[in-house]
Formats: structure tokens, sequence, C-alpha cells
């Protein structure tokens, strides 16, 4: 298995998509990052260049995640390594 991982690696570093699948991991790892309440009033929609986009249930939770965007920006990029997310744009 670990064997696999380093073939599927290197495949990835070498055809310059290693990046974008590391962003786009972000997608998966969302949930986890932001805790249950969060979870469950925000979607992870997509990463594109670095930039995050979340769509939240209201107003409300847009504008209380947006004090908290750097806070999550920081364990995002703490799980998927440095300055993989950039930005993260609430919507």
């Amino acid at each position: 298995m670990q064997q696999l991982k380093s073939i599927l690696n290197r495949f990835l570093k070498k055809e310059g998509i290693e990046k974008g699948v590391n962003q786009n991991k972000a997608l998966l790892i969302w949930n986890e990052t932001v805790g249950n309440t969060i979870a469950e009033n925000t979607i992870a929609e997509k990463v594109e260049h670095g930039i995050l986009t979340i769509k939240t249930n209201n107003p409300s939770w847009r504008q209380e995640l947006l004090f908290k965007k750097q806070e999550i920006i920081e364990k995002l990029n703490h799980k998927l390594g440095e300055n993989t997310i950039r930005e993260i744009k609430f919507i």
C-alpha cells in the first residue's frame, strides 16, 4: 500500500497536478476540520487556485465564519500543508 501511495505521489508531481489534488482534499476534510455545528450549516463547494468556496445556510453564518476565517485557514493548512488554502470565500 505504501508503494502505491509513493507511485501516485510521484505521478501527481510529475504531471504538475499535485497542488490541485492537495487543494481539493480541503473539500473532504472540511467537516472534520470545522466541527459538527459549522459543518451542519455549511457546504464546501469547490477550490480554485487556493481559494476555498463555502456555501453557508444563511447570512448570519456567513458573518460568523468571516470572523473565524483565518483560524479555519490555519487548521486546514496544518492538515494539508503550508499555504495550500490561501483564502476562503463564504457565499
